[in-house]
């Protein structure tokens, strides 16, 4: 499968720019939000802003940008389907084949000593992990990053042959399902913490 769109939105920027370059470089198409769709304008890189896929605004301070079908069903559709493919038409919903996401840092907000539960709850993410859940299900015909550490490696694979291997594919989903497990737990020990208190 051809990587031709990619949607990446990360709360640690490491790399993300030079992971965009070469992506842009290879010819695909970016998809981005908020501050990282910033950071990747800012350094000369085309890139799309999502409200201009999705035909509406973030709202309620950025909770609610990317939970539309627009995203999801280019994440989750299954390509070698008739009826995906034909609802994908009908609705005019084009394909992400690659999907760059890491959470707001929640356990980095929770170590604060003068972190309050507001604050917290404010950093649980639900778009992200909905994103990268989607695309590590759909790992047949969706790369999925989570781990800035994986840039350079699925970038060159992206450079030299337009895609990723399937047995990459299944890696990333896997290393994807495991970041919002950790994730999940992370926010249920927290809460039964502060409902011990």
């Amino acid at each position: 499968m051809k990587i031709k769109r990619a949607l990446i939105s990360v709360s640690d920027k490491t790399g993300v720019v030079e992971f965009a370059r070469q992506l842009h470089a290879a010819g695909v198409e970016i998809i981005s939000t908020g501050g990282t769709m910033r950071a990747i304008k800012d350094a000369g890189i085309p890139v799309m802003y999502v409200s201009d896929v999705t035909g509406f605004p973030e709202i309620m301070d950025g909770r609610v940008k990317t939970l539309n079908p627009y995203i999801h069903g280019g994440i989750l559709a299954v390509r070698d389907d008739p009826a995906h493919v034909q609802a994908m038409k009908e609705h005019k919903i084009t394909p992400i084949d690659l999907v760059a996401v890491n959470l707001y840092p929640f356990r980095e907000t929770i170590a604060r000593p003068d972190v309050t539960l507001a604050e917290a709850i404010e950093n649980i993410d639900i778009g992200g992990p909905a994103m990268i859940r989607a695309a590590a299900k759909n790992f047949r015909f969706v790369t999925v990053v989570t781990d800035p550490r994986r840039y350079d490696e699925v970038a060159a694979a992206v450079v030299k042959d337009g895609c990723v291997s399937g047995l990459l594919r299944m890696k990333l989903a896997q290393e994807a399902f495991k970041h919002t497990a950790e994730y999940d737990n992370c926010i249920q020990r927290y809460l039964a913490e502060q409902s011990e208190k």
